[in-house]
């Protein structure tokens, strides 16, 4: 079942120029290993964790520092499930997170999806025999 759903576009000039201004931006918002990479990923990294904030309807319990984004299995970039996330999911009923992200002519946008999976005991939809005996 979804829990929320988040998309977020960076203007990547504009993003440049702001952590060019504020050298201690990109230490607030990144993780060490992230801060390693080009402006068009960290861009794309920045969209994603604003598109979590929004899927996970906002940021209660969690800082810049706990949305590390890295690439996981296959090169498939996802959230490290730091201990203030796993607490994020679980506060909105959540345990799974989607997360893909773009970047090209200027612009990253990221697009993520906050997912509970449903345990193998639990129907994902009622069956009709079971909606009629209820009725």
């Amino acid at each position: 079942m979804i829990i929320g759903i988040g998309v977020d576009t960076v203007d990547l000039g504009r993003f440049e120029r702001q952590l060019a201004r504020t050298p201690a931006l990109a230490a607030r918002l990144f993780t060490a290993p992230e801060r390693e990479l080009s402006i068009a990923s960290l861009g794309a990294r920045f969209a994603a964790k604003e598109a979590l904030i929004k899927a996970l309807g906002g940021s209660d319990g969690i800082s810049w520092q706990d949305l590390e984004v890295l690439r996981g299995e296959a090169r498939v970039p996802c959230f490290t499930r730091t201990a203030a996330l796993e607490r994020a999911l679980q506060a909105r009923g959540g345990d799974h997170v989607h997360v893909s992200l773009t970047h090209d002519g200027g612009i990253a946008t990221a697009f993520v999806v906050v997912e509970a999976r449903m345990s193998a005991a639990q129907p994902a939809m009622p069956r009709s025999e079971d909606k009629a005996r209820q009725e």
